[in-house]
């Protein structure tokens, strides 16, 4: 029943209790208000206990804190202690220039206690231990703790880009989920506004300091005058009244201000360190070696003449005790001791022997593009491997983004397998506006890196006029995006691994595993699976019908047909709808540039070699004539706004098309027989 009770008289004092956010607003308005109302002494009594019960708590906490995170609300409560302080110590000069001439309880019985503690009846030992206490304070704890901020922030702002750099990284290498990324930034984000804020926060503790000696100064001279001049106080009485308030008021103020300016350094110094700093401490300096030592030495100091024996031969005795019981019983989270025959903590020399299969190198200006606010390079690479997964069935591999020194400022480069794919120049805080957008357009003349267009990279305040003429205007991170894009589209067959092409079997759902264990590995090999695939990447051909792919592995080699060229071709013309499909254009048909029976027979003529490994060996003045009509073909086409498909034969489509990828990548070759029966055609051209 008591409890029950209890709890209700609770719940209604609860009803008048205001809100959290209130509550606060409302202690710093009276925090406010002290520095201009007077104060009475109980009050001041309570006011002056809080402050040192308050900055007893905060050292605690920063005590037994395991990062310096966990009290990311310290330069808040840095501040308000620090208001705090200040009001109490201006409500003190009031009573004490007031009332000083009353006793020693002017300005209250802890200023009072204070004063007495510390002087012990001497004025001039209370000035000097006080002095020496605002020295320490200023000029060791608080001078220190600024400068630990100040660099700790400087450093925290330096490495964020990497940092970014690092979780982005670590995404797009699929090490973590976007859950952990977005925790992690907030992480990194919180910690640089943590010691951004602990830099300037450490200057209230500087400045208290400062004021304290300013309000010391005040009160001796003030007190002073008044109990001479206007009370008739003889100089020592007033002295001795004035100084000891004052002084008491300087202690009660400057022993919180030391316990805050301390657990502001223990916190900024927590930066490297793991776990509470006492376990922290004890586990780094409580080795048994270094207690040994420590023993040893305050054994011969004990018996060094002059020194007194028992206090050197205790400490001789403990250290050694400790030193013996960390030797026989390790702490569990002490590592295990050495091997006989330790293993090098170096890392392997394969490790070295890893290769990154796409790396994007930037040059240092262009590290704002993969970190930092605004930076959208990883979203779209991430949609880039969503992309190229949905087209051509196949997962990108991670790319990897890193700075590189060697190139300029704003320089970048593309790896595929270490090899350099391609390179170009951004300007990041410009746009490229693609296109020839004539003289009057300003800015910097250039070429886009990905298809060699004229582009002129542009200001922001340029954008929207660009637009407005109907030129395509993309930021630097779209440009180098579309550049890897592009790149990676050349380089498919050479990213599609055997442990990929593996998993891609492996992936297949349970319906298809029985035709897989019929084909691999006795009819063909992963190997081989994986060459097939390839042969259809390098023409961008979707691999994600796989389960048609090895039906048509199954049967050109069922029948005998062992020539990878050949299977290749026979899965070609099984995805003979899908590949009609990839080529209808916007007019509904497939619009085809077709060979003359002459061109068909001269390439069927000049094919030499084995069923398996055919050359085309035809006479270059020949093969430059084809060229010259083949340019000419496709140059009409596009006029007219066709993107043409050249048909062939199915015996010299891969010669022909090894001809055409040298001089027009971009135009497709396709067999007779890789044209679906219901797809609608057109011939707008031949040769």
């Amino acid at each position: 029943m008591a409890t029950i009770a209890l709890a209700t008289v609770l719940d209604r004092m609860q009803r008048y209790v205001p809100a959290k956010d209130v509550g606060l607003a409302v202690g710093v308005v009276l925090l406010l208000s002290v520095l201009v109302l007077p104060l009475p002494r109980f009050l001041l009594d309570i006011g002056l206990a809080l402050s040192i019960t308050a900055s007893v708590l905060v050292l605690m906490v920063a005590m037994f804190l395991a990062k310096p995170l966990e009290f990311n609300s310290f330069p808040t409560l840095l501040l308000l202690t620090t208001l705090l302080r200040l009001s109490l110590n201006v409500a003190t000069t009031r009573l004490i220039l007031q009332h000083g001439s009353e006793g020693m309880l002017a300005a209250g019985h802890v200023v009072a206690a204070f004063g007495g503690l510390l002087m012990g009846g001497d004025v001039l030992i209370g000035v000097i231990l006080f002095a020496i206490l605002l020295v320490i304070n200023f000029m060791v704890i608080t001078k220190g703790s600024g400068r630990i901020a100040e660099v700790a922030a400087r450093f925290s702002l330096d490495a964020m880009p990497g940092k970014q750099m690092a979780i982005d990284a670590d995404l797009s290498a699929g090490l973590i989920e976007e859950k952990v990324a977005r925790r992690r930034r907030r992480e990194l984000e919180e910690e640089s506004a943590f010691y951004g804020a602990m830099d300037g926060a450490a200057k209230f503790v500087r400045g208290d300091a400062i004021a304290a000696l300013i309000i010391t100064i005040i009160n001796i001279v003030g007190g002073l005058a008044i109990g001479v001049l206007r009370h008739g106080m003889s100089f020592t009485s007033a002295a001795a009244t004035f100084t000891t308030l004052t002084v008491g008021d300087g202690l009660v103020s400057q022993i919180p201000a030391l316990l805050v300016s301390t657990a502001a350094g223990i916190v900024v110094t927590k930066g490297g360190m793991e776990g509470s700093t006492e376990a922290t401490i004890i586990r780094q300096i409580g080795g048994a070696k270094p207690l040994a030592l420590a023993a040893s030495a305050a054994g011969v100091l004990a018996l060094m003449p002059g020194l007194p024996f028992v206090p050197f031969v205790a400490l001789a005795g403990l250290s050694g005790v400790a030193a013996w019981v960390r030797w026989n019983l390790p702490e569990p989270n002490d590592e295990p001791p050495a091997p006989l025959n330790p293993i090098s903590s170096e890392p392997p020399i394969a490790e070295s022997l890893r290769i990154d299969m796409i790396r994007v190198e930037l040059g240092y200006g262009l590290l704002g593009l993969a970190g930092g606010e605004g930076a959208r390079l990883t979203d779209q690479i991430k949609g880039l491997r969503r992309s190229i997964a949905a087209e051509l069935g196949f997962i990108l591999p991670a790319v990897r983004i890193q700075d590189n020194m060697e190139l300029g400022a704003e320089d970048y480069c593309v790896r595929i397998k270490e090899i350099v794919a391609g390179r170009g120049q951004l300007r990041p805080t410009k746009f490229l506006a693609m296109g020839d957008g004539g003289p009057d357009l300003p800015g910097e003349r250039t070429q886009e890196p990905a298809f060699g267009l004229a582009a002129t990279w542009i200001d922001a305040i340029d954008k929207d006029a660009a637009a407005m003429r109907g030129i395509t205007v993309v930021d630097a991170s779209s440009v180098l995006a579309t550049h890897l894009t592009e790149l990676v589209k050349q380089n498919l067959a050479e990213l599609l691994s055997f442990a990929e092409t593996q998993k891609l079997i492996d992936d297949l759902p349970r319906e298809h595993q029985k035709l897989v264990t019929e084909l691999v590995p006795s009819t063909i090999s992963v190997g081989g699976v994986q060459r097939v695939l390839q042969g259809l990447l390098a023409e961008l051909v979707s691999i994600r019908d796989l389960s048609t792919i090895l039906e048509g592995i199954q049967e050109a080699s069922g029948g005998q047909v062992r020539a990878m060229p050949a299977i290749v071709s026979h899965v070609r013309s099984r995805l003979a709808r899908q590949l009609s499909d990839a080529h209808v254009g916007p007019a509904g048909y497939i619009p085809l540039i077709t060979l003359s029976p002459e061109w068909e027979g001269a390439f069927a003529d000049s094919l030499i070699g084995p069923a398996d490994d055919r050359q085309l060996a035809i006479a270059p003045s020949k093969l430059n004539e084809f060229v010259l009509r083949l340019r000419n073909a496709c140059e009409l086409a596009a006029t007219a706004g066709e993107h043409p498909v050249l048909l062939t034969s199915g015996a010299i489509r891969s010669q022909i098309r090894a001809v055409v990828e040298r001089i027009r990548p971009g135009t497709p070759v396709l067999a007779q027989a890789e044209i679906h029966p219901r797809a609608r055609i057109r011939t707008i051209g031949a040769i």
